[in-house]
Order: structure tokens, then C-alpha cells, then sequence
């Protein structure tokens, strides 16, 4: 056997590849000498790089090193290995470049680096560029069940995964919007205020919008649970560490975890391992829809997604902008929410199908700030939990006259869609009326409508309040509305 220490080609350095002739042979002696190894140990020249480039920190700032020695083989996105003081490796990403410089920011902590540490980068071929030096990920099934960690590695003191599957970059483009198909049939949600009010299909994009405390993680424990679908990905992004546990155990359950897979990041996490994790949890809900599979992906949240952005961009050099978020974060987020959706269809069978529900945490109860308005305006509808609402004790704390489907009317029947756009009238009537009626000031037999919204209120409260362990179909749903207004004598 040939021995890798003797053959393997010496680190490049920048000076031996400022000419184009320099490079080239360079590189052909590299591929001629790794072709020699790969022959010899019997392994795939894909696997080895062609080259181990070299650099040296020269700056360390905030949340960013300053690198020399990387320009024109390394790009945005590249990953390194950082070399500390203390004989520690952290894997570090390219972030941007300041003329012949490159801005990397680690994946840990900055602890032990300072000026004059070694950088070191791989270089692959240009068929595994992409997926080594980018962001990959190698995806199998036996992810379902399991709680990982953004880079894949799993967190739940479980066997190790199995290292063989597909190669999946984590920076995928959408499918061909004239290309993939259409959304699919409705969706059983399994949450009444949700099934009714917000009816959703599969292939469907929703915004669950919320402040903190309001009890949108609940929520989300809840529909991975009951949502008729085949793989449930949840992403923790920024989630509190003490939270984790018990939404996994409490909101989400055995039965939960049974088809899940579970992506955290925690709030102490470096701001690109929290980005990380939505690209990660993106990927592998991908992963099971090109299988033909309906996929739920809930994502919590995407403003602690944007937060992670914000920090890497200013970290960049990138000036602020609408509330301290540089450019890109808005650049960003419709490259990430475009990829749910529905799939392309592969060899005559149906496409498959995510369906994602993203949680955005509004500061300060303003619904109006930056990432609310722009998530809102890229989904397929918006639902609004209620402080108000929540604090009258019913749960789900839902604002149903505030959320809204996109594509409820059009897989509801007509008979479906009045009996919500009756039970929506009478809510809304009941919405003006109830402070006059709490005061004591309304007497019945003055408005028709009034006295009709003030009979219904009760009942239509009852459907929607739900207990955390209770599940509701579709179809029982319905029905109980059904039954609700005709004994109003409301019907179609």
C-alpha cells in the first residue's frame, strides 16, 4: 500500500497560485498524484481533496475572524477549520471578504484564537465542491425519531447515526415555480379553531404569529401530534435549553417523537448554528418529499432564524437598516420559506408535498414589525394567538377573526365555506357587542343580528377551546359547527 504520508501533495500556499498557469499545474500534479493513492487504498478520488490550502488569522472582532491567504479559492459559504492556541479545531464559515481577506465566523467559540492561528480549507473537486466545502448533509431514514443538532450529530444519548445515504446541500434552490405541482388535498390539522378557521392543504405555507408566553410552542407540540402526515421536522431555533426537554417529552410526546425528527439549536448556540438549524431542518423535510412523502415542517421560530442573520450580517460589515436588519435578512428569508411547498413530480408519481408551519415571535405584541410584516407577505396565510385570548383562559388562544387561509375557499365545499363565513360574521358581531354587554348596558330584542351573535357566542367558544392532549378531525370538526348553527336555525 501506498503510503499517505509520502504521497499526499504539500499544503498550497496563496503565493504558489496568483497565475492561472500556476494553478493548473499545480492541480494536475495534485489529481495525478491522488489518483495513485485512491487506486492503490481503493477508495473514491472524490473522498480526497485536491489540495490543503493554508491561511493565518490576522484579526479577531466581535463574533468574526479575519483570515489572509484564502482569496481565489475560497467563496461565500466555504467551510475552514480554525487551529487555536490551545490546540482546539473549530470549524468556521465564510462569511464575506474585505479585499484580499476573508471574514469567517465560527461555529464555536472564539476561546483560544488570536492573530497568527492557522486556517486550514480543504479543496475538492469540482463535482464535490458543492458538498464538501458548502454545506451538506448525508440523509437517511433512520433520522425519524431522532433529536440532532444543526450539523447532524445526535443529541439524544442514542446510537450514533448511520453515515450512509444521500449527500443533500443544504443550500437547495426551491423547485421550478412552472414546474412543481399544484398544493394538495386539505389537511387534517387535528386542532379545530385551525381545521375550521384557517383550513390548510398539503403543500401549504402558514405563519403562526405570536408573542412570547402565549403558548405557540404548545401549539406546535399539538400539530405535530395530530397532523395526518407521513414525517413531522421540527426545528428549535434559539428555544430556551431548559424548554427542550419538556417540549419533547410533555408537548410532543412519544407518540409525537414516533414520526419526527427534531432539529435544536439552543439560545446559547453561535448565531450560525441557530441559521444553521432552519437550513438543516429545510433539507431533511426536502429529503422525505423527494421519497413522494407528505411532510409537516414546523419551524420555531423564524424571527430567532432572522435574529441569527442579523448577527452574521453586521458581523460582515453589512450596515444596519429597518430596525438594526442588514439587507441580507430579507434577501434570505424568501430563499429559505420558497423551499417548503410542494415537490416536482418524479417518474409519473405524485409529488411530494411539504407542508410548514413557521412560529414568528412578535416583539412587543406588534404584529406590524419587520419580520412579521415580510414573513406575512411570503406565506400562504397568517394565524394570530391572542395575549387577550389567553388571558381569558381559552386555549388555543387563537384570534380567528384576525387569521386567515389563502386557500381555504377553494378546498372547502360550498356548504363548508358559508357555515365559516356565518360563524366569522356572528364572532365579529359578538367581538362589538361584548364590552356593552359585560357593562350591562345591552338589551336583547333591539338588533336581530346582535341577539343571534349573543346566543352563538357561547357555543362557538366551546368549539374553539381544546385541551392539549385532545384531538378533533377534520370532518367532526365540521360537523360540530354544523350543529352549532343549526340550532339557530342557521343553514344553507
Amino acid at each position: 500500500m501506498t503510503s499517505l504520508q509520502d504521497d499526499t501533495p504539500p499544503h498550497l500556499h496563496q503565493a504558489d497560485l496568483h497565475d492561472a498557469s500556476g494553478r493548473e499545474a499545480v492541480f494536475s500534479d495534485a489529481i495525478s498524484t491522488l489518483k495513485t493513492i485512491a487506486s492503490n487504498i481503493h477508495v473514491s478520488l472524490d473522498d480526497v481533496p485536491v489540495a490543503i490550502l493554508e491561511g493565518r488569522i490576522t484579526a479577531v472582532i466581535g463574533l468574526s475572524v479575519t483570515i489572509e491567504g484564502m482569496s481565489h479559492l475560497t467563496g461565500i459559504g466555504d467551510r475552514l477549520t480554525l487551529m487555536g492556541l490551545d490546540g482546539r479545531e473549530t470549524d468556521a464559515e465564510i462569511i464575506g471578504f474585505r479585499g484580499k481577506e476573508a471574514i469567517a465566523m465560527p461555529f464555536g467559540p472564539l476561546d483560544g484564537l488570536g492573530a497568527g492561528c492557522k486556517a486550514v480549507f480543504h479543496l475538492y473537486p469540482t463535482a464535490q465542491r458543492s458538498v464538501r466545502a458548502g454545506a451538506a448533509l448525508t440523509l437517511n431514514d433512520g433520522l425519524i425519531g431522532r433529536v440532532i443538532d444543526p450539523i447532524g450529530c445526535p443529541i439524544d444519548g442514542r446510537q450514533p447515526l448511520s453515515p450512509k445515504g444521500r449527500a443533500c446541500n443544504l443550500r437547495a434552490r426551491p423547485p421550478e415555480a412552472a414546474l412543481r405541482a399544484r398544493l394538495g388535498p386539505r389537511l387534517t390539522l387535528g386542532v379545530s379553531a385551525l381545521d375550521l378557521f384557517t383550513t390548510c392543504r398539503e403543500g401549504q405555507r402558514l405563519g403562526l404569529f405570536a408573542g412570547s408566553g402565549v403558548g405557540k410552542s404548545t401549539l406546535m407540540g399539538m400539530l405535530a401530534r395530530n397532523c395526518d402526515c407521513d414525517v413531522a421536522v421540527i426545528a428549535l431555533v434559539g428555544e430556551r435549553g431548559r424548554e427542550v426537554r419538556e417540549f419533547l417529552e410533555d408537548d410532543l410526546g412519544s407518540e409525537g417523537l414516533a414520526k419526527a425528527v427534531v432539529v435544536v439549536a439552543t439560545s446559547d448556540a453561535p448565531p450560525l448554528m441557530r441559521r444553521e438549524a432552519a437550513y438543516t431542518a429545510t433539507t431533511i423535510a426536502e429529503y422525505f418529499r423527494d421519497q413522494g412523502k407528505s411532510v409537516l415542517i414546523l419551524m420555531d421560530s423564524v424571527t430567532r432564524f432572522c435574529h441569527a442573520l442579523r448577527e452574521i450580517g453586521l458581523s460582515s460589515g453589512e450596515p444596519p437598516a429597518t430596525r438594526g436588519y442588514p439587507p441580507s435578512v430579507f434577501a434570505e428569508l424568501p430563499r429559505l420559506l420558497e423551499r417548503a411547498g410542494p415537490g416536482l413530480p418524479l417518474d409519473g408519481k405524485p409529488a411530494g408535498q411539504i407542508t410548514a408551519i413557521y412560529s414568528v415571535l412578535v416583539e412587543g405584541d406588534d404584529h406590524n414589525e419587520p419580520v412579521a410584516d415580510a414573513v406575512r407577505g411570503i406565506l400562504d396565510g397568517h394565524v394570530v394567538m391572542d395575549r387577550r385570548i389567553a388571558e381569558a383562559g381559552r386555549y388555543p388562544a387563537i384570534n380567528v377573526l384576525r387569521s386567515l387561509s389563502r386557500t381555504a375557499s377553494g378546498c372547502n365545499t360550498p356548504e363548508e365555506n358559508f357555515l365559516v363565513q356565518e360563524a366569522r360574521a356572528n364572532m365579529a358581531i359578538w367581538d362589538d357587542i361584548q364590552d356593552v354587554v359585560q357593562l350591562g348596558a345591552y338589551r336583547e330584542g333591539n338588533d336581530a343580528r346582535s341577539d343571534l351573535a349573543l346566543r352563538l357566542a357561547p357555543q362557538l367558544e366551546t368549539i374553539l377551546r381544546q385541551s392539549r392532549p385532545e384531538y378533533r378531525s377534520l370532518e367532526d370538526s365540521f360537523l360540530a359547527l354544523r350543529n352549532v348553527l343549526a340550532s339557530q336555525g342557521i343553514h344553507q
